[in-house]
């Protein structure tokens, strides 16, 4: 993990893509509670694939936004939030691609009811989100 580049989030800014927004402590450590809680029950293998994925989507989404609140900044676009935490805390790309690649899989799940996802996929993504909450409370 790099520092946190908060540039390309103010150009974000600039054009409507974030908005700009002095950061909430208590936001934020509600955002990662409500993650944490999430990715606590997306461990339980006794849910369906389905259900387990779909609490540790809402978890990655969840820290990545606490993040992204925490840098100073909100967005209306969930996909967005996913591609700004390699600024908002320094990701490398081959941490935050898995967590767009969630947000995708959910997007064909929820408009087109198709998900494609498998117990090693859900245990990776579990992991992830993991990492990201760990880096947000890191830089509390």
């Amino acid at each position: 993990m790099t520092s946190p580049d908060l540039a390309p989030l103010e150009n974000l800014a600039k054009i409507g893509k974030l908005k700009a927004e002095p950061p909430d402590a208590r936001e934020s450590a509600g955002l990662i509670r409500s993650a944490a809680v999430r990715l606590k029950d997306a461990r339980n293998t006794a849910l369906s694939i389905e259900s387990r994925f779909d609490l540790a989507y809402n978890a990655a989404h969840s820290a990545a936004l606490a993040a992204l609140r925490a840098a100073g900044f909100r967005s209306d676009n969930r996909y967005l939030v996913f591609q700004c935490l390699a600024h908002s805390l320094g990701l490398p790309a081959a941490e935050w691609v898995l967590l767009n690649q969630a947000h995708t899989k959910r997007n064909l799940a929820e408009y087109e009811g198709d998900l494609d996802v498998t117990d090693s996929f859900v245990a990776e993504l579990i992991e992830q989100v993991e990492r990201v909450i760990a880096a947000v409370q890191n830089r509390s």
